[in-house]
């Protein structure tokens, strides 16, 4: 399923590749209602005012009642519909592999206006102030008029424009495989500043107190200025004033950047595949410490009480002073560490490639117990209630007792079980049988999939 779900009123609805749009209550799995479409369902729905709105790989743009599943209309674009639609003021608004940006009548279905840009549109649009901004694979960002489809300005980057833009404070900004992130000015399309990182800019920018953070397939994680801000000094000298676009920092790694960061007390913690777990000021990038693993660091880091708990392919498991850097303990595990630690009431709990879900003390490192499950394990673990939830490649979703290790139950699906969530006794999960699953936390039994 490459459709994100839309949680309306109880109701559940996504896309798949079976060519289904699904409606599933919430509350107990149990199918709405189902509608066929001619081909793949990778859009993700939205729901505005009791319709459900979609695109698909067979051209059309669907309108299905939220409640019935019956059809209200569909609209027949040239070529597959990937972009999200936007539903503002009684239009839909969806780009196509045509090439072509639409505007629908939310309630007739009839077409208000297209315009045709150079190339694919699979950037999904965003609607500001009676505008729409939207970007094009022939490399430009459109900015048009909501209710006409006039062209108010175009901006050509220099290259594709895959990126959904942002719109703040009168700036739209985007990011361009030719590796620039631009900001442009939301009125009249004049640039007011881009910045060039060393590769594709294909996320969608962030824009946080006055700071752009993006990511780069450079490996470096850039922090723009917004609005022009003081900058940190570590000299007597007095601190200057950035300009929009400046870069406040960026901190290079020796390798591409898997890691999600964990930012605790103006510190931002993140692994990089060269070995090293970082720890970096958060206003100025600088570099409080690094410690060298013996393997890549995919693992996202756990900062708690003043301890960085991180994994790394070495099969080590690393409890690293927050402060100083200075190693707490390591714990040896057979394989890879990939999975995230969970640390909760002094245990760090971990799962490792070697097959085994780890308890391990948090304050000396020593080994609480283990449980060995039939695969790979690379999912977090989630705990609640002193029960571990953990998935692993041998398809089965194990229910761990937190403090003896032993096993309270386990479910099988039919592929490899991802992370779980619980929330309110029931564990979701979702496994690479392309099910999503609502299991009992206590009994282990299927509420639905």
């Amino acid at each position: 399923m490459g459709s994100t779900p839309a949680a309306v009123d109880g109701v559940v609805y996504v896309g798949s590749g079976d060519r289904y749009l699904y409606a599933v209550d919430a509350e107990s799995g149990e199918l709405r209602w189902r509608y066929t479409t001619g081909d793949d369902v990778t859009s993700s729905p939205v729901v505005v005012d009791g319709v459900v709105y979609v695109g698909s790989w067979d051209n059309y743009v669907y309108a299905v009642d939220a409640e019935s599943g019956e059809l209200r209309w569909r609209y027949t674009t040239g070529d597959s519909v990937v972009s999200t639609p936007v539903v503002v003021d009684g239009v839909v608004y969806v780009g196509s592999y045509d090439n072509y940006l639409y505007a629908v009548d939310a309630e007739s279905g009839e077409l208000r206006w297209r315009y045709e840009t150079g190339d694919w549109v699979w950037s999904s649009p965003a609607v500001v102030g009676g505008v729409v901004y939207v970007g094009s694979h022939d490399g430009y960002l459109y900015a048009l008029d909501a209710e006409s489809g006039g062209l108010r300005w175009r901006y050509q980057a220099g290259d594709s424009v895959g990126s959904s833009p942002s719109v703040v404070d009168g700036v739209v900004y985007v990011g361009s495989f030719d590796s620039y992130l631009y900001a442009v000015d939301a009125e009249s399309g004049d640039l007011r500043w881009r910045y060039e990182t060393g590769s594709l800019v294909v996320s969608s920018p962030v824009v946080v107190d006055g700071v752009v953070y993006v990511g780069s397939h450079d490996g470096y994680l850039y922090a723009l200025s917004v609005l022009g801000k003081p900058t940190a000094t570590h000299t007597p000298s007095p601190a200057t004033t950035t300009k929009p676009g400046d870069l406040l920092w960026r901190y290079e790694t020796g390798d591409w950047v898997f890691s999600s960061p964990a930012v605790v007390d103006g510190v931002v913690y993140v692994g990089s595949g060269d070995g090293y777990l970082y720890a970096l000021d958060a206003d100025s990038g600088e570099l409080r410490w690094r410690y060298i693993t013996g393997g890549w660091v995919w693992s996202s880091p756990a900062v708690v009480d003043g301890v960085v708990y991180v994994g790394s392919h070495d099969g080590y498991l690393y409890a690293v002073d927050a402060d100083s850097g200075e190693l707490r303990w390591r714990y040896a595990t057979g394989d890879f560490v990939r999975s995230s630690p969970a640390v909760v009431d002094g245990v760090v709990y971990v799962g490792s490639y070697d097959d085994y879900l780890y308890a391990v003390d948090a304050d000396s490192g020593e080994l609480r117990w283990r449980y060995i499950t039939g695969g790979w394990v690379s999912s977090s673990p989630a705990v609640v209630g002193g029960v571990v939830y953990v998935g692993s490649f041998d398809s089965y979703l194990y229910a761990v007792d937190a403090d003896s290790g032993e096993l309270r139950w386990r479910y099988q699906a039919e592929g490899a079980v991802r992370s779980p969530v619980v929330v309110d006794g029931v564990v979701y999960v979702g496994s690479d049988d392309d099910y999503v699953y609502a299991l009992d936390a206590d009994s282990g039994e299927l509420r639905w999939r």
